[in-house]
């Protein structure tokens, strides 16, 4: 195995501890690397009004493959109060660096696979016939639309004239929203383009004939946002219809889903819908699986083969400042197993995902969530592994 260069973004809060201890078992799993620090996060918001500097990105563009931590984000008023006195009132406006990594590398196809452990004390259950209890197994793995919709950053308050003239040349706003004022308008945009939809549905079904999921489910809102959602369900029905008809094409409202994955989660493999509702559903599947702590993401360009891979859990700064770390890596190891996979280390891969299930299956080492303890900085006494304890568990399976 060739040695790599890996981009390595800790960013804000717990994204240090949790980088740190997956990097730890990538090391002794084999994996040759040379890790190369790149800053991305709130401290480089507040200090030099960018929270991704241009020398990261340089980075990434060399590289090619990035581990990313997490990152805390703030609203607009917020993030502008923080910035360093130097560099106040200067137009500077905060917007997600992650966002940000996403739209200038078109990392558009996200994947977010759920799967339970066994094992794992905060797994989903349910009530079965003559009152007993059922554990279903999860394994639903969701593609979400990464750079367009919701997220596309397309929006105002008090909307330019231009935009507004627009809107009014729509009825629907001219019947409800003529009379309100224009200064009082906020207006995002939810914009689908047809290339950035059949890449994702693409995606997802390619996925689902790889490893033999019997369905891939488009979960979005077309009997309401009837020309997003309704041309991302058509789209899908064609190319079902033309290419995959081996595998079955569900249909489901963003709502509705909510509701059936805590009454029959294990009916459904992979999942696709736009930016908004994949990121809704995603955690939605990481609470039964054991809530953010388990949940891992992977977002690539397949035309240029950058790929960044992070857990989906924040930067919960709160816990950043414990004296020992308590919270769980587990999402963070996952995600560099993806990236494993992305780079065809298919088997090494494996190895640290059966030694992450023979430490969960066996209990002996659990962190504070999966004891079901506050998250206070006094459980490692009371007996939750810390967030080095688990890394050394798992390394020892290794």
């Amino acid at each position: 195995m060739a040695k790599r260069t890996i981009v390595s973004m800790p960013g804000d809060g717990i994204g240090k501890n949790v980088l740190e201890a997956a990097i730890r078992v990538l090391d002794v799993a084999g994996f040759e690397a040379e890790y190369v620090h790149a800053d991305i996060g709130w401290e480089f918001w507040c200090n030099e009004g960018n929270p991704l500097p241009q020398r990261t990105l340089y980075l990434i563009e060399k590289h090619k493959i990035a581990l990313f931590g997490a990152i805390t984000s703030k609203p607009k008023d917020a993030a502008a109060a923080e910035l360093s006195p130097a560099l106040q009132d200067k137009g500077l406006v905060y917007s997600s660096p992650i966002v940000g990594l996403r739209q200038h590398f078109g990392l558009d196809i996200c994947m977010r696979p759920c799967r339970s452990y066994k094992g794992n004390p905060l797994n989903f259950v349910r009530r079965g016939p003559n009152d007993t209890i059922e554990e279903p197994e999860i394994d639903a793995v969701i593609f979400r639309q990464n750079t367009e919709g919701l997220y596309s950053g397309v929006e105002w308050s008090n909307p330019p004239d231009k935009v507004y003239e627009a809107l009014m040349t729509h009825p629907k706003f001219v019947k409800n929203f003529s009379k309100t004022p224009k200064e009082e308008l906020s207006v995002s945009t939810r914009i689908f383009t047809r290339k950035a939809t059949e890449r994702i549905l693409r995606a997802a079904f390619e996925h689902a004939k790889k490893y033999g999921y019997k369905s891939v489910t488009v979960c979005e809102k077309p009997n309401v946002i009837r020309e997003t959602s309704g041309m991302m369900y058509k789209m899908a029905q064609q190319i079902q219809k033309s290419d995959y008809p081996e595998i079955e094409l569900w249909n489901t409202n963003i709502d509705a889903q909510m509701m059936w994955l805590t009454k029959n989660p294990d009916n459904y493999g992979v999942i696709v819908a736009g930016n908004m509702f994949g990121d809704i559903v995603s955690d939605g599947f990481a609470g039964l699986i054991g809530g953010l702590g388990f949940a891992c993401s992977a977002q690539f360009n397949p035309d240029t083969g950058i790929g960044v891979f992070e857990p989906t859990h924040g930067s919960a700064p709160k816990y950043a400042d414990y004296p020992v770390s308590i919270v769980n890596p587990i999402a963070m190891v996952e995600s560099a197993c993806m990236m494993l996979d992305y780079i065809d280390e298919n088997a090494m891969a494996a190895r640290i995902r059966k030694a992450v299930a023979t430490v969960v299956a066996e209990g002996k080492v659990r962190t504070y969530d999966m004891m079901k303890m506050a998250g206070r900085p006094d459980v490692v006494e009371k007996g939750a592994a810390s967030t080095s304890q688990i890394a050394d568990a798992i390394i020892a399976q290794l």
